[in-house]
C-alpha cells in the first residue's frame, strides 16, 4: 500500500516536471524563435551545451537550427535576442531603442556597486558624460591627429624597440625580453596605456618604473579572461560570488579592476591636491572644474570623482588589452605566414627607409601595413558577441516584437566570416582590403568598433597608435617562432570580455636598415 508521504512526494514531482515543461516553451508574443529556458540558467545550458568556448558560434548555430536571423531566448530570467544577419547588425546598432546596457553585476563591481563610467551606463547620465568627456579629450589628441600626442608615442615606440635591441635596463623588463625573445601581448604595452595617461593628464610612467605598466596590463587582462570563467554564469546569477568566487571568476574581475582604479584614485588625489580653476593643464583638471562648478551653482552635479575615475579605467581598459591582444595575434599569423611580412617589410623600406620612424604621414603610402591590422581585427573579431545592449522601450525590429528591458547582441563574428561578403573569409588576406593599389575602405564591411552611437570611443586612437606601433615594430624587426621551428598552426583563442590568445614569446631579429 502507498503511503500518503510517498503521493504527496510524487505529486510535487510530477508538477515540478510538468510545471517545468510548460515554462520551457512558454515565450513572448511575436518574439523571435529559439530554444527552451532550463531552470535557473534558462537557454543558457542548451547555448553552452553548443558550444562551451564560443557563444558566438553557439548562437550561429542555434540560428541554423531555427531558421531565423535573430535568435530569441531567455538567459536566467532575462529575455535576449542574438542578431545573426550581417544587414540586420547595422541596422541595430543604429536603432535608438537598442542604446541602453543592461545592468549586469560586471557592471557594478567595478563601479564601487553604482552604475557609473561610460561602458556600463546609458540615458541621460551616460549622454552627459561620454559628450564631456570625448569633447575636451580631443583637446588633447583623442580622436584627431595631434602632433604632440604622436611625438609621444614615437618616444614611448624607441624605448620598446631600445629595450630588445639595447637590452632591458630593470628587473621588469627582464621579464619582457630575454636575448632576442619578447614576450607578447606585454612588451606592447607601454605605448598605448602612456598615450592615454598623456591624453588624460599629460603625465606618462617612466621607464625605470614600468614596473608599473606591466602589472596594470597584466591585471587588466586577468579582469577581460575572468568574464568567461565557468561560462560567464556570474553574470546570470551574482550570488555565486559569494560562495565560488574564485571559480566563478568573480576574483579576478575584482582584483584586475581594482588594481585601475587605484591606480587612477591616486592620480586624480595628485591632481586635485594641486588644482587650480583658473588654469587647465589637462582633461583630469577639466573635469573637476566642471564638477565644482555644477556643485557651487546647482548643490549637486552628474560628475563626481568616483565617475571619473571609471571614465579613466574605461578608456585605459581597451588600450591596455584590447590594441595588443590584436597585434599580438597579428604576429602570430605572420609567423604562419612569412610571405606577408616580406611584404610588410618591402612597403616600409620603400616608403620610409631607415633614417626615421613610420609616422601618421607615411599612413596613406603603406596600404598593405594598414590592411594587415584591419585583416586581424576581421579574422580574428575583437568582442564577437559586443557589449551587450539593452532595450530602452518596446520596439519593433524586423516584425518582431522586442520588450523594454532585453538584452541584445550583434553577433559581430558572423558578420566578419560572412561568405558573401568576404568571399574566403577563412583565409587570413589582407590583400583583400586593396583595390588598384590602394586602401579601398568601401570594401571594409568589418565592423571591430561597433556602429551607430555607442561606436567605441577610442576608435580614431586605437587605429593611429596600432598603426605607429606595428609600423615601427615591423621597422625594426623579422618575427620567427621562439623555438626554431614553423608553427603547426594557430593557438587557442581566449574568450572574456575580448578575444585573447595564450601568452607566447616570439623570437626578433633586428634588420640592418634600423638605425
Amino acid at each position: 500500500m502507498i503511503s500518503v508521504g510517498a503521493v504527496i512526494g510524487l505529486s510535487i514531482v510530477t508538477y515540478s516536471i510538468v510545471r517545468c515543461y510548460k515554462n520551457a516553451f512558454k515565450t513572448l508574443p511575436n518574439f523571435p524563435a529559439g530554444p527552451p529556458r532550463l531552470p535557473i540558467y534558462g537557454a543558457y545550458w542548451i547555448v553552452l551545451a553548443t558550444a562551451v568556448n564560443n557563444l558566438s558560434l553557439a548562437f550561429q548555430r542555434l540560428g541554423e537550427w531555427y531558421d531565423t536571423k535573430i535568435v530569441g531566448l531567455f538567459l536566467g530570467t532575462l529575455p535576449t535576442i542574438i542578431v545573426n544577419d550581417s544587414t540586420m547588425i547595422k541596422e541595430m546598432l543604429n536603432h535608438e531603442d537598442f542604446d541602453g546596457r543592461t545592468d549586469i553585476i560586471l557592471g557594478r563591481l567595478r563601479a564601487y556597486w553604482k552604475r557609473l563610467g561610460i561602458f556600463f551606463t546609458d540615458g541621460y547620465f551616460w549622454h552627459v558624460q561620454r559628450r564631456f568627456s570625448l569633447r575636451y579629450m580631443r583637446d588633447y589628441g583623442f580622436g584627431r591627429r595631434d602632433g604632440t600626442l604622436e611625438s609621444v608615442l614615437e618616444s614611448e615606440i624607441k624605448e620598446m624597440l631600445d629595450m630588445t635591441i639595447h637590452g632591458p635596463k630593470n628587473d621588469a623588463e627582464m621579464k619582457l625580453v630575454k636575448g632576442d625573445l619578447i614576450y607578447l601581448p606585454h612588451y606592447f604595452a607601454a605605448p598605448f596605456i602612456n598615450g592615454i595617461l598623456h591624453v588624460v593628464s599629460r603625465m606618462t610612467v617612466p621607464r625605470s618604473d614600468y614596473k608599473t605598466l606591466w602589472e596594470l596590463a597584466k591585471w587588466t587582462l586577468v579582469f577581460q579572461r575572468s568574464s568567461n570563467d565557468i561560462g560567464g554564469a556570474l553574470a546570470l546569477t551574482p550570488w555565486l560570488k559569494d560562495i565560488l568566487p574564485n571559480y566563478s571568476g568573480y576574483t579576478g574581475l575584482k582584483k584586475g579592476n581594482q588594481y585601475l582604479l587605484d591606480f587612477f584614485t591616486n592620480v586624480i588625489n595628485d591632481v586635485m591636491a594641486t588644482h587650480d580653476s583658473s588654469h587647465d593643464r589637462h582633461f583630469l583638471d577639466m573635469y573637476i572644474r566642471k564638477m565644482k562648478e555644477e556643485i557651487a551653482e546647482k548643490g549637486k552635479s552628474t560628475f563626481s570623482v568616483d565617475q571619473l575615475a571609471l571614465i579613466c579605467v574605461d578608456y585605459m581598459f581597451p588600450a591596455a588589452t584590447a590594441v595588443e591582444a590584436v597585434l599580438t595575434m597579428l604576429v602570430e599569423h605572420l609567423l604562419l605566414r612569412p610571405y606577408i611580412q616580406d611584404r610588410v617589410h618591402e612597403e616600409i623600406d620603400r616608403v620610409v627607409g631607415s633614417g626615421r620612424l613610420p609616422n601618421l604621414d607615411d599612413r596613406k603610402n603603406m596600404p598593405y601595413t594598414e590592411a594587415c591590422l584591419r585583416e586581424a581585427m576581421r579574422f580574428d573579431t575583437l568582442v564577437p558577441l559586443g557589449v551587450p545592449h539593452c532595450a530602452i522601450n518596446d520596439t519593433k525590429f524586423h516584425g518582431f516584437d522586442i520588450p523594454k528591458g532585453t538584452m541584445v547582441n550583434a553577433n559581430f563574428h558572423m558578420l566578419h566570416m560572412d561568405k558573401e561578403i568576404w568571399g574566403d573569409p577563412e583565409n587570413f588576406r589582407p590583400e583583400r582590403f586593396i583595390v588598384d593599389g590602394r586602401l579601398d575602405l568601401s570594401v571594409d564591411k568589418s565592423l571591430p568598433f561597433g556602429a551607430g552611437r555607442r561606436l567605441c570611443a577610442g576608435e580614431t586612437y586605437a587605429r593611429q597608435a596600432m598603426f605607429q606601433v606595428f609600423a615601427a615594430f615591423m621597422q625594426a624587426f623579422r618575427v620567427s617562432p621562439a623555438g626554431g621551428r614553423p608553427l603547426r598552426g594557430p593557438s587557442q583563442r581566449l574568450q572574456g570580455i575580448i578575444t585573447t590568445i595564450p601568452e607566447y614569446w616570439v623570437r626578433v631579429t633586428p634588420r640592418q636598415q634600423f638605425n
